[in-house]
């Protein structure tokens, strides 16, 4: 079965937040032969808030993933702003997430894992 994320996106009913505007001289998205690289994204909401804090003080452990599932959501309406159809992404290369945490905070991955669970639910766990 064809890789279609543009319908799974509609399937889950996801909301994709609306792209932010680029402030500054970089770009969002940056296309390098056939790979796609997207600069750096926040916890934007649909209401175009910014989810803030730290996980380990303001912010419980699935706070944090679902901050991390939001910057995913802002990273697929960036990309979809800048190239049209998401139907044109094959897989997911490489992923880079920070966590903004209190001091003892020590399960980073398990925030990062709220935006690769978005990524697998959109594109299919083997992209």
């Amino acid at each position: 079965m064809k890789n279609n994320p543009e319908q799974r996106i509609a399937e889950l009913g996801l909301d994709l937040p609306t792209a932010p505007k680029p402030m500054g001289v970089y770009k969002p998205v940056l296309i390098v032969g056939n790979l796609l690289y997207v600069s750096g994204q926040g916890p934007l909401q649909s209401d175009g808030t910014l989810i803030k804090g730290r996980v380990g003080d303001d912010l419980s452990l699935e706070q944090g993933k679902h901050a991390a599932r939001q910057v995913g959501l802002a990273m697929l309406s960036t990309i979809k702003a800048n190239i049209g159809d998401l139907n044109n992404i094959k897989r997911l290369v490489k992923t880079l997430g920070m966590v903004n945490s209190s001091a003892d905070f020590d399960m980073h991955p398990a925030v990062i894992n709220g935006f690769s669970e978005l990524i697998s639910e959109v594109f299919g766990e083997e992209n």
